[in-house]
């Protein structure tokens, strides 16, 4: 165990020095987010009703959820061209835990996504959000928010095994991410949406965590969201954690 977790560690860390060398993956975490911020607050936003007087304070929590879940991203896009330069087979053939290969990715996104995390919120304050909850309902937002983002580079990883080449894999994830997190209640009430969309985004994991998300920073009705999200985000790296594994060893088994 020891040794797996150092590799693991190590794996994390090759993974952060890669953006080092390939400062344009920084867009993913900084501009883009940014731009997503800016483009729904100031261009849709005056069109927008929600429940809160300021679309501002009813946007971030939805930003928020849709940039950490899609953090995952490098994962997807990493172990797709590790699998075309014949990365894989060489650490296959090294003295270490094959899976500290998908640990380490994982763990790279933890430190990526408070990253991203910390950049999004500075952006929303200094166009207008405020928080309306106690520190510790705060801190637990952020916190959902890096488990949120953990399970999601699960999803990214199975989907990175599974795509024949990174651009597969990127447009993979986007064909099946953005309808998931557009139907939900990240963006526009759900109750704006026709009958049988508003039923699909009740549904939605990602309606649980936003909304989940506003209860905890800006003090909107919990209800059974907080814990849900929870559970939503344990399930799905469960779920993903058991398929990416499989994947990897009939990978590595070739």
């Amino acid at each position: 165990m020891r040794y797996a977790i150092g590799d693991s560690l190590l794996l994390a860390w090759r993974s952060l020095m890669r953006i080092r060398r390939a400062p344009d993956l920084m867009v993913a975490f900084t501009v883009q987010p940014i731009m997503f911020v800016l483009l729904f607050a100031y261009v849709f936003g005056g069109a927008i009703e929600t429940p809160q007087d300021d679309y501002v304070d009813f946007l971030m929590p939805g930003i928020v959820v849709q940039s950490i879940a899609f953090g995952g991203f490098v994962t997807a896009l990493g172990l797709a061209e590790d699998r075309t330069k014949g990365i894989v087979d060489r650490f296959r053939s090294l003295p270490m835990a094959h899976g500290a290969v998908l640990a380490g990715r994982t763990l790279a996104d933890v430190v990526t996504n408070a990253i991203q995390l910390a950049v999004l919120m500075t952006v929303g304050v200094l166009i207008g959000f405020s928080f309306d909850a106690g520190l510790p309902e705060i801190v637990a937002g952020f916190g959902l928010m890096l488990l949120f983002g953990w399970a999601f580079s699960w999803v990214f990883a199975w989907i990175g095994l599974t795509a024949g080449s990174p651009e597969s894999a990127q447009s993979l994830g986007f064909t099946v991410l953005f309808p998931l997190t557009f139907v939900s209640s990240a963006f526009v009430p759900p109750d704006t949406m026709p009958d049988w969309l508003q039923a699909f985004a009740d549904a939605n994991p990602f309606t649980t965590v936003v909304d989940a998300m506003r209860a905890l920073w800006i003090g909107t009705p919990a209800g059974d969201d907080v814990w849900m999200s929870v559970v939503w985000a344990i399930a799905i790296a469960v779920v993903f954690a058991t398929l990416s594994i499989r994947r990897f060893r009939r990978v590595v088994s070739r």
